[in-house]
């Protein structure tokens, strides 16, 4: 089965205790769960921070029946209509609540779908609740909103290094129940590339382990990403050679490639166009959010940089 296989399936935590939250998150899903009560929730953070794993965590942990629609996917009025009312209008076999997880919640249509489901949670509010998961809660509209607890995945500096800390310690575990060799300060790497997307790291391990091995070999991957090179280009305004470098390090996820030239900009960036430089980057890092193509999108940020900011 596809759920055995991968990694992020078949080790998703099971109870919230095990999974990766700061504690006041954690606290606040549990007491959901020690009162057999958890209200129509709106959970937003960014991308395999443990939406989808918390929400499903607390309804195994409750033993209640519930289903999980993928708003990106099935998010039409038709399906989503039929799918919530075939499950939400038939008693639970289980007793109790049933639960609807509606996964993506952002990408529903905030013109048709979303009004519609403020009439599903009023008609079947006795028997049955509602958890939205979401990268952005702004994309969620007001009406909906209002009728859930909106609940943001979000990490102080004190806890970053602690729950850093704690997957690094879960991988390894899971690395040496899959019998895969492993260097621990290479695993530690991945883990600071990528955290805090628990998911990313664990996927991304899962390809390095297919070779039976992770060792530094795998560095040369991401280590640098050539910002020298990078920014001599830029400099010299050569596009074509922009859009080349492009093209061999942009695997399809520029969120680390957008903190590597913040961190650089003060390197390569003359003082007074420093700010320019970051305004711009947050301006396509947030564009990238609902881009159909993030190397046109990365691209575009690129020749803005060029164009703006003077280079040392």
């Amino acid at each position: 089965m596809q759920n055995d296989f991968l990694w992020v399936e078949k080790y998703r935590p099971k109870k919230i205790i095990d999974c990766a939250l700061p504690q006041q998150l954690k606290a606040t899903f549990q007491k959901f769960v020690d009162t057999c009560n958890i209200p129509n929730l709106i959970l937003s953070g960014g991308p395999g921070v443990g939406k989808t794993t918390v929400a499903k965590a607390m309804c195994e942990e409750l033993g209640s029946d519930y289903i999980v629609i993928n708003g990106s996917m099935n998010g039409n009025i038709d399906t989503l209509r039929n799918e919530i009312m075939q499950f939400a209008s038939s008693v639970s076999l289980q007793g109790g609540r049933k639960y609807v997880i509606l996964d993506e919640a952002d990408y529903l249509n905030a013109n048709s779908t979303q009004p519609a489901l403020r009439n599903f949670m009023e008609e079947y509010s006795a028997n049955c609740g509602f958890i939205m998961t979401c990268n952005f809660a702004n994309k969620i509209i007001e009406p909906l909103r209002s009728r859930c607890s909106v609940v943001e995945f979000k990490m102080s500096v004190d806890d970053k290094p602690k729950l850093a800390q704690q997957l690094f310690k879960t991988v390894c575990g899971i690395l040496t129940s899959e019998g895969v060799e492993f260097d621990k300060s290479t695993v530690a790497e991945v883990v600071k590339k990528h955290f805090p997307d628990n998911r990313r790291v664990l996927n991304e391990l899962q390809r390095y382990a297919a070779t039976g091995k992770i060792d530094a070999g795998i560095l040369v991957n991401f280590s640098e990403l050539g910002m020298k090179e990078l920014m001599a280009s830029m400099k010299a305004k050569e596009f074509t050679k922009v859009r080349k470098w492009v093209a061999q390090n942009c695997d399809g996820d520029t969120t680390a490639i957008f903190r590597k030239i913040y961190d650089s900009a003060n390197d390569y960036v003359k003082p007074n166009s420093v700010p320019q430089m970051v305004v711009t980057l947050a301006d396509y890092q947030y564009k990238a959010a609902f881009s159909m193509d993030d190397e046109i999108n990365f691209i575009a940020c690129l020749t803005e940089i060029m164009s703006e900011c003077k280079f040392k």
